[in-house]
């Protein structure tokens, strides 16, 4: 009965074989430990049979999809239950095939009857499962033991060890017995993390070794469960003069029964560290093609052999900290909180490792389409990019459904748990890639790495095309070169270098780049962008004004940028010589935070008094619906306005001092509304000065709403630092230390020439309401 091939399966029971039958202790042990929610309930019985489980979950008033691998037992399901409403049956392969028929929004109840002993990846399939579970939910294994199953039978029952291992992790585990069966309930989340761990002290002065890195057709890596009670790669010691690529496949051969040739073996890293105090280095070898069947050749030594998903890796329990230490140089950030290692990446021309689960395939698919249906990504270069680059082999420490999902994705924080590295939302860089109107064989600069979005843009400009992107972290770079290696983007080259500085020269084309992204927050447009760039060429970076944010679209013209396209947006905030610390003064005890986003912080001698004093108010007459886009007003105001800043709230204290939202700020806000109605742009203003400052911004609102409300985004250009007043256009400047930006609104032609004064106590703030 030990079967693990669908076709043995489908054979039992298109014989007409059956299974043990479900018992009343199981039936009673069910309705008591997993009673149907109220209201009602969905569960998915896994391995179903010819269906005894999934029918009597329908009976205690689940809806239940039932599945199973081997179509004769659907087939009969299907006919002997014809007639029985409530049941799904599904032929699906819970271990390798797309779960799109699956009920996206989970599960209450997930059974796995006399099946689990069968599942060739366990622990994947579990933690995969434990992810589909609702809260509150329950995972039920009801299995065999090894100790009351004879010896001749022990493949379809579970020792206590493998029992020990299936209920690790979980928030709640329950062993139950029903007729000499194990009846484990689980309940979560399942929060099992990954510990790296030493095996017993070795004998040597010093340990070398190689450790075979192995992928199947989904991208799935082979992990061995020791005799130990942890994960390992295949690999071991090194023999005599034997090199470390020989030796991985000498190991993978002698362990899994795998074959490989030592030229499709590379070793990219090498990794330096100790084991109780002896030497170790270990050469992580990357095995690219390999044939034969998987099988556990030293039963002493492995338990068991399985495929496991990378982002599950961060989830596995006890993994060999050698083992753990090649993955992760391999994938970086895919095991957190790893041995320290000292790793030496070898620059070796590894080729791409294919290999992708359906269900990334459908998605990808999916996230593409919505961004062209959204209309960011009307080129078909740009769509067939978003079709064709695996999104989540840039992320491969998040799930499918996180990688693709069009929202930004974190892939690095820092000490305080501030993200400092991401793959943006894909509608984002399919829009800022639209920008730069890149053409076949464009040379491009990317400032601030990651390693998608330069795959995107290189998949654009094509074989003959080039992309040089450059990152400050040298984690970032490492990354960025290993994930475009595996994936297979051909044509970038990662350097390691502070942006605001440029590329480094031997990168940069001769006639300068055909374009350039950055794909941080910048407060200032640093020279080297301007001067490596060719004439013509086009620039997109996301700019900071007054502490809002906007993609811009420069197009260069000699020394001058012109910008040509604005989209909102937000990115993570520079580093290096582009950090900068905005200025911030607390008021009220903290209920409220001035932010001087573009300056320094002016005199608020004053303020704290005028606050608690009375308010003054003023309509402004200035009203638009709740779907209506204000942003060209938050520029207008920031770049108009002197003594502009923002004055925000962070917590509640029942003072009601200024009505802005907690966590909102102002001159901007506008809070959820029927879709009918109509907002008015309202300006509350306190102390002395009050009313006079309340017209102004007042003035500010109606003179938005009179020359700009309707029409495009400002015209602006960017001149260097130090260009004289009368080389700028007319217009209102902003100075920067590395650039002059002059913004041209309708209905304005002035030229401020001289800084503006700080205000002695700004107290003015608009709001909608």
């Amino acid at each position: 009965m030990g079967y693990v091939v669908r076709e043995e399966w489908h054979k039992h029971y298109a014989d007409g074989k059956n299974f043990r039958q479900l018992g009343e202790a199981e039936r009673a042990l069910l309705a008591e430990h997993t009673p149907v929610p109220d209201g009602g309930g969905r569960a998915l019985d896994v391995g179903c049979g010819t269906g005894g489980l999934a029918l009597h979950l329908s009976c205690l008033g689940y809806l239940v999809d039932a599945v199973d691998f081997a179509d004769s037992a659907i087939e009969r399901a299907r006919t002997e239950h014809a007639d029985m409403e409530g049941v799904r049956w599904l032929r699906l392969d819970i271990e390798r095939e797309d779960l799109v028929e699956l009920h996206q929004d989970g599960y209450d109840l997930i059974t796995l009857r006399l099946a689990y002993p069968f599942l060739r990846d366990r622990s994947r399939t579990l933690h995969a499962l434990g992810e589909r579970l609702r809260p509150g939910g329950a995972l039920v294994v009801i299995t065999p033991t090894a100790e009351h199953t004879p010896k001749e039978r022990r493949d379809i029952a579970l020792d206590e060890g493998e029992i020990r291992l299936l209920t690790a992790g979980w928030g709640r585990a329950e062993r139950l017995e029903a007729d000499g069966l194990a009846v484990l309930v689980l309940r979560g989340p399942r929060n099992v993390g990954t510990t790296a761990v030493e095996k017993q002290p070795p004998t040597g002065h010093a340990l070398t070794g190689a450790l075979a890195v192995v992928t199947d057709e989904a991208g799935r890596v082979l992990l061995g469960r020791s005799t130990r009670g942890m994960w390992e790669l295949p690999g071991g010691k090194t023999s005599g003069s034997e090199d470390f690529a020989s030796a991985a496949v000498r190991e993978l051969a002698e362990e899994t029964g795998l074959t490989a040739s030592v030229c499709d073996a590379y070793v990219v890293a090498m990794l330096a560290d100790d084991s109780h105090g002896v030497p170790r280095l270990t050469a992580a070898v990357r095995i690219t093609a390999w044939s034969g069947t998987l099988t556990n050749r030293e039963t002493s030594l492995f338990e068991r052999w399985e495929w496991h998903d990378l982002h599950g890796l961060a989830h596995a329990g006890n993994i060999f900290t050698p083992s753990a230490q090649t993955l992760d140089a391999i994938w970086p950030g895919v095991i957190p909180g790893l041995p320290p290692v000292h790793t030496y990446p070898l620059a070796v021309a590894q080729p791409p490792v294919p290999g992708e689960p359906a269900e990334a395939v459908r998605r990808r698919h999916a996230m593409a389409e919505a961004v062209i249906a959204g209309g960011w990504a009307p080129s078909e270069r740009v769509q067939d990019a978003l079709r064709a680059v695996p999104r989540h082999r840039y992320a491969p420490e998040r799930d499918l459904k996180t990688a693709y999902d069009d929202l930004a994705v974190v892939t690095r924080l820092d000490g305080t748990g501030k993200p400092t590295s991401s793959v943006s939302a894909a509608w984002l860089q399919a829009d800022m890639i639209e920008s730069l109107q890149l053409e076949a064989g464009s040379v491009v600069h990317e400032a601030g790495s990651g390693g998608y979005n330069a795959a995107l843009l290189a998949h654009v400009v094509g074989p003959n095309g080039r992309i040089v992107t450059g990152d400050i972290d040298p984690y970032i770079v490492y990354r960025t070169r290993r994930l475009t290696t595996e994936a297979g983007s051909k044509d970038v080259t990662a350097f390691h270098g502070d942006a605001a500085l440029g590329a480094p020269a031997h990168l940069v084309p001769r006639s300068g780049f055909d374009a350039t992204v950055i794909t941080y927050n910048v407060w200032d447009i640093a020279p080297a962008w301007r001067e490596q760039l060719a004439e013509g060429g086009r620039l997109v970076l996301p700019l900071e004004i007054g502490g809002y944010t906007r993609a811009i679209t420069f197009r260069r013209a000699g020394n001058v940028l012109h910008a040509e396209r604005f989209t909102h947006c937000g990115f993570i905030r520079a580093q290096g010589e582009h950090a900068r610390i905005i200025p911030v003064v607390d008021l009220l005890g903290g209920e409220l935070r001035l932010r001087f986003e573009d300056g320094d912080p002016a005199p608020t001698e004053g303020l704290e008094e005028a606050l608690r004093g009375p308010r003054h108010e003023i309509a402004t007459g200035v009203k638009m619906g709740s779907g209506f886009y204000f942003g060209s007003l938050q520029l207008y105001a920031a770049t108009t306005l002197p003594c502009f800043c923002r004055l925000s709230a962070h917590w509640d204290k029942g003072t009601g001092v200024t009505l802005i939202a907690k966590d909102g700020d102002a001159p901007a806000i506008l809070g959820d509304s029927p879709a009918d109605r109509e907002w008015e742009w309202v300006v509350h203003a306190f102390g002395e000065q009050g009313p006079q400052l309340a017209q102004q911004l007042a003035a500010t609102v109606r003179a938005w709403d009179r020359d700009v409300r309707d029409g495009d985004n400002p015209g602006l250009t960017v001149h260097p630092a130090g260009t004289p007043d009368h080389l700028l256009p007319a217009g209102d400047v902003v100075d920067r230390p590395l650039s002059r930006m002059v913004f041209q609104w309708p209905g304005r032609d002035m030229l401020l020439r001289t800084p503006v004064e700080h205000c002695g106590t700004p107290a003015a703030t608009a709001e909608g309401t």
